[in-house]
């Protein structure tokens, strides 16, 4: 008897409501949306459930660009009442997810988005799970607890194998675990695959502790024959080259990096040393002159894939986009 009172006073409200649709289009959404809910309690299908889905989207999106994310979450989850598997309420879940740091919710979150896609989107959804196994990682890893941390960090790399911060991060673990023969061999596996300087850093560290120079020079150019155009990979080369006393090698490599970017300060800056070296005092000066008079720095910048952001040294995480395995070294600055 209530719960058919109820009904007709929720049918009366509507009545009248529908008498304000004219006011405006606020009104005439407010009523559609309250005209589904009555439906629905009473347990009858809806002929709008799209329409009021994708207002119930667009109200979400307002509100987590407006930064109130907690009520953009509450709209996200009422489209999923309906559409348990809406793609666009997941990745708005996992969105805010995100912003708050949630990684056990955004994994959650992931793991349903991943079922809910089709075939020829799961790579991309892929790579956002290595991205949240890494954080879960890095969060395991702050706390001390090292054996979580490295089932998070392999995970990350079962989802996406070129993820450079997880193998980063994996080897750096396996390391302060003591099995510095397990972070070498992360590392070189990440080398084959994406030879960036942050990789061989790690590698060359462990190489000139270990006295193999010969080594250190075998990855080097690996890395160089693999990515050409690197400049970065090439002046690391270079450097090694003149760390160890090989300065026609060093001498021979940063002239044919000056050749295609002339105006990259550290290659003056070695020419010069390499110069020095060699008692050929004129050279030297005029390399030095031409390196302080391009810079002030001889930090290597990295712009972001996405959104063109520059900052002095490779990050794992963009700051001004906050994606994450973007940032790759500035050619020819």
């Amino acid at each position: 008897m209530n719960a058919r009172r109820s009904s007709g006073s929720l049918a009366s409200v509507l009545t009248s409501l529908r008498t304000l649709a004219p006011l405006g289009r606020d009104a005439a959404r407010g009523l559609a949306l309250l005209h589904a809910f009555w439906l629905r309690s009473r347990g009858e299908p809806s002929t709008g459930n799209a329409a009021t889905a994708d207002d119930l989207m667009r109200r979400a999106v307002e509100l987590e660009r407006a930064g109130r994310s907690g009520e953009a979450a509450n709209l996200y989850r009422e489209v999923l009442k309906s559409e348990r598997h809406h793609p666009g309420a997941l990745r708005g879940l996992r969105a805010v997810a995100v912003t708050m740091a949630d990684w056990p919710r955004a994994l959650d979150v992931q793991q349903r988005l991943i079922a809910a896609v089709p075939s020829v989107e799961r790579d991309a959804e892929s790579r956002w799970l290595a991205v949240i196994h890494y954080e879960l990682g890095r969060a395991q890893l702050a706390a001390g607890r090292l054996s979580a941390a490295l089932t998070e960090l392999r995970q990350a790399l079962r989802a996406d194998p070129r993820f450079v911060p997880a193998a980063l991060a994996l080897g750096d673990t396996h390391e302060a675990a003591g099995d510095l023969k397990e972070a070498v061999r992360v590392w070189e596996r990440a080398a084959e695959t994406d030879p960036s300087v942050s990789v061989l850093a790690r590698l060359e560290r462990v190489y000139r502790s270990e006295g193999r120079p010969s080594r250190m020079i075998a990855l080097y150019r690996a890395a160089a024959e693999q990515a050409p155009d690197d400049l970065a990979v090439a002046t690391a080369l270079g450097r090694v080259y003149f760390e160890l006393e090989m300065l026609d090698e060093a001498a021979d490599q940063f002239e044919k990096i000056e050749v295609r970017a002339p105006n990259l300060p550290v290659v003056h800056a070695f020419l010069g040393a390499v110069f020095e070296r060699r008692g050929d005092t004129r050279e030297a000066f005029d390399e030095y002159r031409q390196a302080l008079r391009l810079a002030q720095s001889f930090t290597w910048p990295h712009r972001c894939r996405h959104c063109e952001t520059v900052v002095t040294t490779w990050e794992d995480r963009c700051p001004g986009c906050r994606r994450w395995h973007v940032l790759a070294p500035v050619a020819g600055r």
